[in-house]
């Protein structure tokens, strides 16, 4: 996303995690708490690489109301034509275990993303639906492992995440490396429950937009498979106050099923 997508997208700003370092602590809460927007909309796509270099591309329109921590996300495709129209809908609260649900134009039905498939590639990228979804900051305790490193020039902090609860996430933990003078998230290294490294994430073009710094392009890699996905926003707006029925089982039905076309 503009200000952040997986690793990226939002954390809450809520009350320390007893195991957590509080300096690691406020410098992932100042990457998200510079979004006080009420709703995002952007256009972005995919750009999906196979380990033979060879390339497809995905079109969407990401839409996001709420705060972060608080907030329903709506990813909706709109090309190829094998896959126009299918969309994720994310609900994140706090106090409560996230959801998510699939529409699919094939059959016109709305199904709930259960526990096993959120470790799973999401529409063929090297995104899984877990990574798509919203993250909370009490979710993960924080330590700072670095204050020292350099990443892209600039100067950053190098914080690990452990989840709360191990059985809510794919990884045992994620390094990330955030810039000290622009509050974004430039790198970040994912390790599965078995401490291997299995993807990394890369976040370039930085930009300020509507008062939010973001990176235009991110990346991510697979590394047993030597796949990669790069994430390109092409048009952001913020406060445009989309229609909040849209975020629900039964609304990506009524906007996107075959009434919807009349």
């Amino acid at each position: 996303m503009f200000a952040c997508l997986c690793a990226v997208i939002a954390f809450s700003a809520a009350s320390f995690a007893a195991s957590t370092d509080a300096s690691a602590r406020k410098i992932m809460e100042d990457v998200y708490k510079q979004d006080t927007s009420h709703d995002i909309t952007m256009k972005a796509n995919f750009q999906v690489f196979d380990n033979k270099g060879n390339s497809s591309k995905k079109d969407f329109v990401l839409r996001r109301i709420g705060s972060p921590g608080d907030s329903k996300t709506l990813v909706v495709f709109t090309s190829p034509k094998e896959i126009k129209g299918v969309a994720l809908l994310s609900i994140n609260q706090q106090g409560t275990t996230d959801r998510q649900f699939v529409y699919t134009p094939a059959t016109q039905r709305v199904r709930s993303v259960v526990q096993q498939e959120r470790s799973t590639r999401f529409i063929g990228t090297d995104f899984t639906f877990e990574d798509i979804g919203e993250r909370v900051l009490d979710d993960f305790n924080y330590s700072l492992i670095s204050d020292a490193e350099t990443i892209d020039g600039h100067k950053c902090s190098k914080v690990e995440a452990v989840p709360v609860d191990p059985s809510r996430s794919q990884y045992k933990f994620v390094y990330y490396w955030i810039a000290k003078d622009v509050p974004v998230i430039l790198f970040a290294e994912m390790y599965d429950a078995q401490g291997r490294e299995v993807r990394i994430l890369h976040a370039t073009d930085l930009k300020k937009e509507g008062g939010i710094w973001g990176a235009r392009h991110t990346e991510m890699r697979t590394l047993a498979d030597g796949t990669r996905t790069v994430f390109t926003i092409d048009e952001v707006k913020f406060n445009t106050k989309p229609d909040e029925r849209l975020f629900t089982p039964q609304g990506l039905v009524d906007s996107l099923g075959p009434a919807s076309a009349r």
